[in-house]
């Protein structure tokens, strides 16, 4: 579809027949995010507030349509980049993105700690150099400053600014450890996120999954290392009766959830509802994933 046939389109949006302006908003919805600038021009270049009211909900309407398809394609297909899943949610809002620019800083972060990491390392020795170079050369940290700014949330400006919520650090942390084939994976300790570091050879004879876990890495502290007896200081607000049922393992899916969960509660904080309610579409997407 050429430029005359979208402003067409467009126009028709102001009409006055609800019918009319329906269709439009679905064929111009189905055109998909290529025609935003369009949308954005026409937006710019008109006073009339009903037409700006409409073209925002048609360009609101292309973010979560193929934000939400983007999302069920990647749960499909296994769920197995979760870069690419926040990536995803994060294109929700910030349409322009491209994923190159993050997996270059991906990239970058994995090529500085593969120099340095052997086999002749212990996990310790290793997890201490991955945490040297996100947390002291590339500078990333919790922003404790704007604890619920929606930007926290978003992988794009998380690596812009090296500032985020300990979701987004994890998320970023366990796709430079996949990369570098290191044994971290997700961990929900009640209430809070842990990532754990599997001991590959141990041999697991009692069923219990959690005993192969040589140590646990904590998001909330610049991913600090914390063995299993500490483990219990994260959750000393709560009556813990059997230590290993209050421990889920996070699939990918489960963590996106948890980020999805806090940008809504993000944007509820700072009274942007409407922003909250397409997140929460999103939310439901995932939370299908799961079933």
């Amino acid at each position: 579809m050429n430029n005359n046939e979208i402003k067409a389109l467009i126009s028709l949006l102001d009409d006055p027949d609800a019918e009319v302006v329906n269709e439009v908003t679905d064929n111009l919805t189905k055109k998909g995010p290529n025609i935003i600038p369009e949308l954005e021009k026409a937006w710019d270049t008109t006073y009339n507030e009903v037409l700006q009211e409409r073209l925002e909900n048609v360009i609101h309407n292309i973010q979560l349509y193929f934000t939400g398809e983007n999302l069920k394609r990647w749960i499909r297909a296994g769920a197995e980049n979760i870069l690419e899943g926040a990536f995803y949610i994060a294109q929700c809002q910030f349409p322009d993105i491209s994923i190159n620019g993050i997996n270059d800083e991906i990239d970058k972060i994995h090529k500085d700690v593969w120099l340095e990491i052997n086999n002749n390392l212990t996990a310790f020795e290793k997890v201490k150099i991955l945490n040297y170079f996100m947390f002291d050369i590339y500078n990333y940290s919790i922003n404790t400053i704007k604890t619920y700014s929606p930007q926290n949330y978003y992988i794009n400006q998380v690596i812009k600014t090296k500032k985020g919520s300990p979701v987004t650090l994890s998320i970023i942390y366990l796709a430079v450890s996949r990369k570098l084939d290191l044994p971290i994976s997700g961990l929900y300790c009640s209430k809070n996120l842990v990532l754990s570091y599997k001991d590959e050879h141990a041999i697991n004879d009692d069923g219990n999954k959690f005993n192969d876990i040589l140590f646990y890495i904590n998001p909330n502290d610049n991913c600090a290392i914390i063995d299993k007896h500490e483990i219990n200081s994260l959750i000393s607000d709560q009556l813990i009766e059997n230590e290993v049922a209050n421990k889920i393992t996070c699939s990918n899916i489960d963590i996106l959830i948890r980020l999805t969960q806090n940008l809504i509660h993000a944007y509820k904080m700072s009274g942007s509802n409407d922003t909250a309610v397409k997140f929460m579409e999103l939310l439901k997407i995932l939370e299908q994933g799961l079933k």
